[in-house]
């Protein structure tokens, strides 16, 4: 049977699920109660009920596409030299061995793993225990496949959008902007390249120009700082690969933290 077919056999039909892009930033946001929390608990609150949450993160980096499929989903501490607080966080979330299963046979012709080591990292759940604070569906993470270019990364994510039918609802966690060899930790007073390309990239964005948003040099020059290595943009583009030209986006939490770290965050067709 093929992955369509056990997706249509294993989930019901749904109104199509919407996408969201999060920029997490700071692992500190997981426990401050700030404008940027309160925000995505707003964003929360307007979800329609889901059969299953399917995060990109930033922090799961692969060789070959990994599927989380463990019943249960342990958090993983991925993050160094925070207050004690922040590894005490606890979420308890399900996984979904089922869906982990055919989501891999939709990805089929990439030879996608099945993987009960990965948990939920700090990129999901710095988010989502705001987001969806009690989680009372499965949720599931995708690796990102480092060897592959970021059109090759496009074509992939393509495949996932039978599921937005079916109430699975993607998110993406990175950030558009994201340089943290220049922080300025002392000042939230954006550096005025950062301010430049996420103007660029958010017009882009907003009009699913996927040739320029999967050569970012394409978008500003200003890219060789902004986007300084790609693990944080690749997100943005697995969940816009899931979008149809149609749909339209509103943004949320636009602000550049830090001088370099974009917080700006996208959700398709919201009730906000």
């Amino acid at each position: 049977m093929d992955a369509l077919a056990k997706l249509s056999s294993t989930l019901h039909s749904s109104p199509k699920m919407p996408v969201i892009f999060v920029g997490h930033g700071n692992p500190m946001h997981a426990i401050l109660d700030d404008e940027i929390t309160r925000t995505w608990g707003r964003v929360g609150k307007t979800l329609p009920t889901a059969q299953a949450y399917v995060v990109i993160s930033a922090h799961w980096q692969t060789r070959g596409t990994h599927i989380t499929d463990a019943p249960k989903q342990p958090l993983i501490y991925d993050m160094y030299g925070f207050p004690e607080e922040l590894y005490r966080v606890t979420y308890q979330a399900n996984g979904d061995p089922k869906l982990a299963q055919i989501l891999q046979n939709a990805f089929l012709s990439y030879e996608a793993t099945l993987d009960t080591t990965w948990g939920l990292d700090h990129g999901t759940w710095s988010v989502l225990r705001h987001m969806a604070p009690k989680p009372t569906v499965p949720i599931l993470q995708i690796s990102l496949d480092m060897t592959r270019s970021l059109s090759q990364l496009v074509d992939m994510f393509t495949m996932l959008k039978p599921f937005r039918e079916k109430g699975v609802i993607f998110i993406g966690s990175g950030n558009l902007v994201h340089n943290l060899g220049i922080l300025n930790f002392n000042s939230n007073v954006a550096f005025d390249w950062a301010v430049e390309f996420d103007a660029k990239a958010a017009k882009a964005i907003t009009n699913q120009d996927m040739p320029r948003l999967m050569n970012p040099i394409r978008i500003s020059n200003t890219a060789a700082l902004a986007v300084e290595f790609d693990d944080h943009y690749r997100p943005l583009l697995a969940v816009m690969a899931l979008l149809e030209k149609s749909e339209q986006l509103v943004y949320f939490n636009e602000t550049i933290e830090m001088g370099s770290v974009g917080m700006r965050s996208f959700i398709s067709n919201p009730i906000l």
